[in-house]
């Protein structure tokens, strides 16, 4: 009996002494409860996928923090650094602006893989890359394309005496832009050429002061009848398309982080964020709202 009592003691003790020190242990907290932090850049499109992203993350049931309107000159920094874990960025941005190389010539799985593999370096990944592609391109009135026939580069470069550019002083020298034109499709002998500040391209078009401008192709301006993206029919821009870029330490504790960002970008194609851009840019719609109604349109209910 007086053995039984001191197993009893013995053990109750030593349980006790269990609790204790696993009482005084540090906490592990689990990496999924340490929030991911979205970043945007500052223009429409940037911000409404980053919150599309924090909302799919969310609903993934991760934490997470919203870091919008980052300048482009510091927001690969910050990735990098990990004051962001991630935000929406472009395939050719990635390879022309942040590894300086060339993407001359280069498809969309090409200039994906350059981006992937020279990130590396800095600490980052990328997830898979959207269908939706920002690249550079040639908008014209669409009643001044319809009066000539020009549906593409060649077209307008065939009839550009006809034609009023609209540029912005940095387009005419760029190599890849004016001059890359003239290079490509012949020499562009405009009407007139005149430049202004970028933010007004539109309006001095809507205005009848001008006929064609650069614009991106996924401007939500020309998801309207009164706009026209030209075909860059011999290729000489190359494709910018959306891409997840990472922290990589990131991306290693929130293990469902790629498979949600990969299921939403496959659903941003050109056309879904010409779309979105035109909600916030031309219909004056919040990029939250727009966000969220079109994360539980395409997302939610599929």
């Amino acid at each position: 009996m007086i053995i039984r009592l001191r197993k009893l003691v013995l053990i109750l003790a030593l349980a006790l002494g269990t609790l204790i020190v696993a009482d005084s242990l540090p906490v592990n907290v689990s990496a999924n409860s340490k929030p991911i932090i979205v970043g945007s850049k500052s223009f429409s499109e940037s911000k409404t996928v980053s919150e599309i992203y924090a909302l799919a993350l969310e609903h993934a049931g991760y934490k997470v923090v919203r870091k919008p309107n980052i300048s482009n000159s510091v927001v690969y920094r910050a990735v990098k650094t990990g004051q962001i874990d991630v935000y929406p960025e472009y395939t050719g941005t990635i390879v022309e602006a942040y590894l300086k190389k060339s993407a001359s010539g280069k498809n969309a799985s090409q200039m994906a893989s350059l981006a992937q593999n020279g990130v590396k370096k800095d600490g980052l990944v990328t997830f898979n890359y959207a269908p939706g592609d920002n690249r550079q391109g040639i908008g014209m009135r669409s009643s001044v394309a319809k009066k000539y026939h020009i549906k593409t580069l060649s077209d307008l470069q065939k009839n550009a005496s006809k034609i009023r550019f609209v540029s912005q002083g940095e387009f005419d020298k760029r190599a890849d832009a004016l001059p890359g034109m003239n290079k490509k499709y012949g020499k562009y002998n405009f009407k007139s050429h005149k430049d202004y500040d970028d933010s007004l391209k539109y309006k001095i078009m809507s205005q009848n002061k001008g006929d064609a401008a650069p614009v991106s192709t996924t401007d939500g301006q020309l998801a309207t009848s009164k706009f026209t993206l030209l075909k860059d029919d011999k290729g000489l821009w190359a494709p910018y398309n959306l891409v997840p870029l990472v922290n990589k330490k990131a991306a290693k504790s929130h293990p469902k982080m790629e498979k949600t960002l990969n299921q939403v970008d496959a659903k941003l194609t050109t056309k879904q964020l010409t779309a979105l851009n035109k909600k916030v840019d031309v219909d004056g719609q919040n990029y939250k709202t727009v966000a969220k109604n079109w994360y539980s349109e395409h997302v939610l209910n599929h």
